[in-house]
């Protein structure tokens, strides 16, 4: 029996059919459970909770049994919890969730809650999901940022206009870093002067008076060093009293500034004001350093177009680096499966490239085979880790998965080239697959290449419900489908492919 099966067969003994827990003295086997389980009074009393419970609480087991949820949580009279627990005792009416709870200690938990009526008062099981959601606003952050690089790399490659590139940086600078205001300082082709050439938040007064030298001061001495800088306290900042008049002036607390730099050779700094006290997380320091690099690279294209073409070339190296760190996310996300995207994406490439696609439209086949599974993000993850067989509900939210690869990857221009097998490696040569049911040619060759290769892989694999298929059953598996499932060119290729050790 796998821990999730004894998981499920343990829910089963110890929660009735009608969603509410055993009796009292059933409750060791409540104890024993992964899920956190409490029963509330009527007088809000914790009047049971087990050990997963007292985990997920960040308290201790003396400081709830006995104590009201008010006690133990001050505030939380105000959140929609509280209102459906209310509901739940007074009227009996039961209720399923997800809810973002913060600690009084500053953490932040995800849970999702089953909330029962039982005869002391209310039971609720809760389930940590608090690393998935992290992980899904993670994702979610970096497509924003993403979306920040690209929207950037198109103002410089659309333009020659130095002052259009650097306004498109400042404005999306802005908005991803929720800063206060935002400059892009020039450092003078003749003098050792920073002046502001770009900016947003600040007045015209103020910008005209930032003007920083070189080597004085903290941002000064960053750009000397090319190095990333922070002031915390731009009102005390000793000897820089340009800085200092601003904070007065405008209310500025914080400031970071990152060197903007191309081929070795200083060309500013952009530089972030807040007017709240705040230290910047690393990744945030490093996404400011990337948007830093991308106005150096809006500098460089007005001065020369062969700049312009190399630093490019970096950022399309950032783009797949990128894409390569969300398809280890996905893999990391389902342990059974990782390193099963690495080893499609490689070979369906070789596949491709035995079937005569050209090179240059083998990047947009490996991106989509990294970023096959992206739509499972939409997957619950108890459908999607679910050790029996899948009901037809469960199922129907299962094909939405295409679906949703498509939207989130739709909007992303450079993206969108490669949505083919994301969108389509479950569509069948004979029209049954999904979600459109699609038939023979008409589905993209790419996702007609992948779909060999994704069954070759996932039937070579073992899974918690079953071991993996000895490599000849897989072939044969293959050949049986063809003309059914597959396309018969992509596993006649395929097959000659393995008959090759290749």
């Amino acid at each position: 029996m796998t821990p999730r099966e004894g998981l499920r067969g343990r829910r089963g003994a110890g929660v009735a059919a009608t969603g509410e827990p055993a009796p009292a003295p059933e409750h060791g086997i409540l104890d024993e459970m992964l899920e956190g389980c409490q029963i509330l009074g009527f007088d809000w009393r914790y009047l049971y909770v087990n050990d997963a419970l007292v985990r997920q609480s960040h308290r201790t087991r003396d400081e709830l049994l006995g104590c009201t949820m008010m006690e133990a949580y001050p505030g939380i009279e105000a959140t929609p919890v509280f209102a459906s627990l209310r509901r739940c005792l007074e009227e009996r009416e039961a209720s399923d969730f997800e809810n973002e709870f913060d600690f009084p200690d500053g953490a932040r938990g995800w849970f999702e809650l089953r909330i029962r009526p039982v005869p002391a008062g209310v039971f609720v099981l809760s389930v940590d999901v608090t690393a998935r959601k992290l992980a899904e606003l993670a994702l979610h952050e970096q497509l924003d940022r993403l979306e920040s690089l690209r929207a950037i790399d198109l103002a410089i490659l659309g333009t020659t206009d130095q002052g259009l590139a650097l306004r498109t940086i400042v404005q999306e600078t802005g908005k991803r870093m929720s800063s206060d205001a935002v400059a892009v300082l020039l450092l003078g082709a003749h003098s050792p002067l920073l002046e502001v050439a770009a900016s947003d938040g600040l007045r015209a007064a103020e910008a005209e008076r930032l003007r920083l030298r070189l080597g004085e001061g903290v941002v000064g001495r960053a750009a000397l060093e090319q190095r990333t800088a922070t002031l915390s306290d731009l009102e005390a900042a000793a000897g820089d009293s340009v800085l200092a008049r601003l904070a007065a002036e405008a209310g500025f607390r914080t400031l970071s500034a990152a060197p903007m730099v191309a081929r070795g050779r200083l060309l500013g700094m952009l530089v972030v004001f807040h007017r709240a006290a705040l230290r910047l997380a690393p990744k945030e320091v490093a996404f400011l350093e990337a948007l830093a690099g991308q106005a150096a690279m809006a500098i460089a294209s007005s001065r020369s177009f062969a700049d312009l073409q190399r630093l490019n070339l970096d950022l399309t190296l950032a783009y797949e680096t990128t894409i390569e760190g969300w398809s280890r996310a996905l893999d990391l996300r389902d342990r059974e499966t990782e390193g099963h995207t690495q080893r499609v994406t490689e070979t369906t490439l070789r596949l491709a490239r035995e079937v005569g696609v050209a090179e240059a439209e083998l990047v947009q086949i490996r991106r989509g085979a990294l970023l096959h599974d992206i739509g499972k993000m939409g997957v619950p993850d108890a459908m999607l880790f679910k050790p029996g067989p899948l009901s037809e509900e469960e199922w129907a939210v299962m094909r939405r998965h295409p679906e949703c690869a498509r939207e989130l990857l739709a909007p992303i221009d450079f993206l969108r080239p490669a949505l083919d097998i994301p969108y389509c490696h479950h569509e069948k040569w004979d029209g049954s697959g999904y979600p459109r049911g699609l038939a023979g040619e008409g589905i993209p060759l790419a996702a007609r290449l992948f779909a060999v290769v994704d069954v070759w892989d996932a039937l070579r694999s073992d899974r918690p419900y079953r071991a993996g298929w000895p490599e000849e059953k897989v072939l044969d598996y293959l050949r049986a489908q063809s003309g059914s499932h597959f396309d018969p060119a992509a596993v006649e290729a395929f097959l000659r492919l393995q008959s090759r050790g290749a």
